[in-house]
């Protein structure tokens, strides 16, 4: 059985940071791409930050430059550091195993909440 386990959300001032983590278990971790996905309140859940199996990452335009996607294929685990966040980067952060376009999971979501 797959599952995603997010962590690291929380509540933090603009301006602030937070690192997410994303443990994989139930996949070989190291041939899927992995990502990180959010959703507003009343909006669409959007692409945030993807990376490859080979390392290749892919950032919004709107997150570029403040968030950072890495992986540890050791520990079966994605990260999302997030710098200079802002009211609006507020949403639950979603993380996502991609094998191909058939084969996918999600993880539960982890709260993100910015304060202004």
């Amino acid at each position: 059985q797959v599952h995603l386990v997010e962590s690291g959300g929380g509540l933090v001032q603009a301006g602030g940071s937070l690192k997410l983590s994303c443990t994989a278990s139930g996949i070989v971790f190291r041939a899927n791409d992995m990502g990180w996905y959010r959703q507003a309140p009343g909006k669409q859940r959007e692409l945030v930050a993807t990376i490859t199996s080979g390392s290749s990452t892919h950032y919004a335009g709107s997150v570029k430059g403040r968030f950072t996607i890495s992986r540890d294929n050791a520990k079966d685990t994605v990260y999302l550091e997030m710098n200079g966040l802002k009211p609006e980067d507020t949403a639950v952060y979603y993380c996502k195993a991609e094998f191909d376009e058939f084969q996918y999971f999600w993880g539960q979501g982890t709260q993100v909440t910015v304060s202004s």
